[in-house]
C-alpha cells in the first residue's frame, strides 16, 4: 500500500525515533509499504518518521541509479535500529540534498564522506561496517530522521532565512508533488 508521506512541520519528522523488536507488528508489512511509497515517489530513501511512525527504520533503494552507477545495481536495502558511530571528518562534499518530506525544495550540504554505521537488516542480522560516498551521504540523509533531524537543519543561516517562506508554504499545504503527503494541521 502506498503511504501518505509527512511534509515539514510535522511533529513527527522531529521526534527521535525508537528502536524496534522483531515482535514488531507486521513488520514485514510495513516495509514492503514503505519501498512501494518510495518507489510510487521516486526517491532514493524513505524512514519511518517519514509515514508517521517515529520508528528507527529505513530503506534505501539506489538500484534506480544503476545506469549512471553500475555499482549500485542490485541495492535495495532495510536498515532497522540504525545509529551513525562515527564521522570520518577528514573528508566532506558538498552536493544538492532534496527530501520527499520538503517537496520542491533542494539545497546544498556538507557531509562526510565516510560514516561508521550499525543496523540490522529485514531478518535482525546485525551489521557494523564503514561506508563511503554517495551511499554514505544518502544513510546520513536518511538516518537523520531518526534523529529528528532534516536536511535543512545543516543550511547556512543565512541560507536557512531566504528559504524560511518556502517551508512555512511547504508546512500549509501551498506546494505541488506526484505523490500522496500529510501536512500539518
Amino acid at each position: 500500500m502506498i503511504l501518505p508521506i509527512y511534509v515539514y512541520g510535522q511533529p513527527v519528522l522531529r521526534k527521535v525515533a525508537s528502536d524496534i523488536t522483531p515482535d514488531y507488528p507486521e513488520l514485514k508489512q510495513l516495509i514492503q509499504d514503505m519501498f512501494q511509497t518510495l518507489d510510487n515517489s521516486n526517491g532514493v530513501g524513505l524512514a519511518a518518521p517519514q509515514i508517521g511512525k517515529a520508528i528507527r527504520l529505513v530503506v534505501i533503494d539506489l538500484d534506480i541509479l544503476k545506469d549512471e552507477f553500475p555499482e549500485y545495481e542490485g541495492f535495495r536495502k532495510v536498515f532497522i535500529n540504525a545509529h551513525i558511530l562515527e564521522y570520518d571528518d577528514t573528508q566532506e562534499s558538498r552536493m544538492e540534498e532534496g527530501c520527499l518530506s520538503i517537496p520542491g525544495l533542494s539545497e546544498n550540504v556538507v557531509r562526510p564522506t565516510r560514516i561508521h554505521v550499525k543496523y540490522m537488516d529485514e531478518n535482525f542480522v546485525e551489521h557494523d561496517e564503514w561506508v563511503e560516498g554517495y551511499k554514505a551521504r544518502v544513510m546520513q540523509h536518511e538516518f537523520d530522521h531518526l534523529e529528528g533531524i532534516m536536511y535543512v537543519d545543516k543550511v547556512n543561516a543565512l541560507r536557512k532565512n531566504m528559504i524560511g517562506g518556502k517551508l512555512k508554504n511547504i508546512m500549509k499545504g501551498k506546494f505541488r508533488c506526484s505523490y500522496r503527503t500529510k501536512v500539518p494541521r
